[in-house]
């Protein structure tokens, strides 16, 4: 498909949470629709139920999907999947049927990509509780995707404006971290970050490493891990022409990447390099799952059931996602 802007498969998320009401927000807003053509997956009653809370009105037309041409005129097109199960649903609770909802939605969004109809993927948020009720095997989106598009695997990356935060491990245990924490893992990592990044628009990006353990380890009393496994996976990453440097202690080397030290921070766990960068900017943050054929973008919170229906949600962090996946995109 020849296009000048590039097509993004648009999942609706969770139905009980905010995920509608951010859906309608994005079509209604220009600047996306300039950014990029939209092909959104769900339910149209689901995007109705959006409009009403947000109080806007989307004007989209249907699209019948695979084999048929979208009409772009409108800047987007709505596969309507006709599967939103309104009877099991409650506003501000996580069900099976959100659950199903949002994955089936995901899917549709991944297939698109692999069959090259779509450019980027991106999604309103899910709840993580509501898609283990729908699937039990459930850990993450990285599963899904690996499975959907193959290739991978992937890696999460949290982004706020031009500040990165890569990780080792991701949804696993604390009590787990340190023995996935390896030479291999720490240079796979930096290897993928350095990629992305350069894909993004970094000529040469800069990535502090944070360290495992209190004090980089403080010579190895307060644990090994940093001088027998990240300390040289950070030499061999810097031998292959990335710019890296550390490990750092992680409770100072967020603050010399927000003064502008560094243009990411790989991060050895999930709620160490989460922490920080939403305390710096949880409106605006985005969740890209970098690593396969397309990008896959997401706000980096969460379905926010307190304030669901209620027509207050932040669209901050979801534009972001939005604009994050148009500049990854390669159009065909």
């Amino acid at each position: 498909m020849a296009q000048t802007k590039p097509v993004i498969a648009l999942a609706a998320g969770d139905p009980s949470g905010i995920s509608l009401e951010l859906l309608a927000k994005l079509l209604a807003d220009d600047e996306l629709r300039q950014a990029a053509h939209f092909i959104v997956i769900g339910d149209r009653r689901a995007l109705k139920e959006g409009e009403r809370i947000a109080k806007v009105h989307v004007d989209i037309p249907d699209w019948a999907g695979p084999g048929n041409a979208p009409d772009f005129s409108k800047g987007a097109v709505l596969l309507d999947l006709g599967h939103l199960d309104e009877a099991s649903l409650t506003t501000g609770d996580s069900s099976e049927a959100g659950g199903r909802f949002a994955l089936q939605n995901f899917r549709k969004a991944l297939n698109l990509a692999r069959d090259g109809l779509a450019d980027a993927v991106a999604f309103t948020p899910f709840n993580k509780h509501a898609m283990r009720l729908y699937d039990p095997s459930y850990v993450d989106e990285i599963d899904i995707i690996t499975a959907e598009l193959g290739g991978g695997p992937g890696r999460e990356f949290n982004v706020m404006d031009n500040l990165w935060n890569a990780r080792i491990t991701s949804h696993v245990p604390l009590s787990k971290v340190s023995s996935l924490i390896t030479r291999q893992a720490v240079l796979n990592g930096l290897i993928l970050t350095d990629r992305c990044m350069r894909e993004a628009g970094f000529a040469q990006p800069r990535i502090a490493v944070a360290a495992l353990n209190p004090h980089a380890g403080d010579g190895g009393n307060f644990g090994h891990e940093d001088d027998d496994e990240i300390t040289p996976a950070v030499a061999d990453a810097k031998a292959r022409g990335i710019i890296c440097e550390g490990p750092f202690p992680s409770d100072t080397v967020f603050l010399r990447a927000k003064r502008g030290d560094f243009d990411a921070v790989q991060t050895m766990y999930h709620d160490q390099g989460q922490i920080a960068m939403k305390l710096m900017g949880f409106e605006k943050g985005v969740t890209l799952i970098g690593g396969y054929k397309v990008p896959v973008c997401t706000p980096a919170h969460g379905t926010a059931y307190d304030i669901a229906g209620k027509g207050i949600a932040n669209i901050g962090a979801t534009r972001a996602a939005i604009l994050l996946a148009a500049r990854l995109a390669k159009p065909h």
